[in-house]
């Protein structure tokens, strides 16, 4: 996965709650083999509507979707986090997200941004009073903002999330920075094991 320090884009508003991983990639396209490909299925129960915000033309483009509460509950499908990056979205902000999902993202390069409900209505309401609004997602400061509108708000990602997206690192990644290690276990060697790998803080030990 490629690393992610600040996404700069137009965001979009999906002012809906509970929206389940079933509604972000309907179970019929959970028959492909490929792991692309699956942005044409996003929503697709809610695409077929002229109404739906996706389909509004001053959203054309957009990187960041603005979600309800408790987006991406239900089953624990990595396809709707497939589908979400296939689209063209590079993060996601809420007020709450489902585990598995959030989980999923991080392993995967697509950034979780979760702010208060209060939070996430304003950022909704600037978008909406002005769809070409630059919103900036900074990973690295763990804040986003909308320089126009003055408005800034952090968020908190755990530590080894940060880590994964600053570096790049998906969990194979991660597991080839201690192949040194591993090729030393493997052979019997009695040096380094696998043990402290992270340190209290949840970052990586060199």
């Amino acid at each position: 996965m490629k690393a992610v320090h600040v996404i700069e884009g137009r965001a979009v508003p999906l002012e809906r709650s509970d929206v389940d991983t079933d509604q972000i990639i309907p179970s019929d396209w959970l028959k492909r083999v490929e792991r692309t490909g699956f942005g044409r299925g996003l929503f697709a129960e809610w695409r077929d509507s002229p109404d739906f915000v996706l389909n509004q033309p001053q959203h054309t483009g957009a990187s960041i979707l603005i979600a309800g509460p408790r987006f991406g509950t239900g089953s624990s499908r990595e396809h709707a986090v497939w589908a979400l990056m296939d689209y063209g979205f590079e993060a996601i902000i809420a007020p709450s997200f489902g585990d598995i999902f959030k989980n999923n993202s991080s392993k995967q390069g697509l950034v979780i941004v979760q702010l208060s409900p209060a939070d996430v209505e304003a950022l909704s309401a600037l978008v909406n009073a002005e769809p070409d609004s630059l919103v900036v997602v900074d990973v690295a400061r763990t804040t986003v903002e909308v320089p126009a509108q003055g408005w800034s708000r952090p968020f908190t990602l755990d530590p080894m999330t940060r880590e994964r997206l600053l570096n790049g690192w998906d969990d194979i990644g991660l597991t080839l920075l201690r192949e040194a290690d591993i090729d030393r276990f493997e052979s019997g060697d009695s040096g380094p094991t696998l043990r402290g790998i992270f340190d209290a803080n949840g970052h990586l030990t060199r």
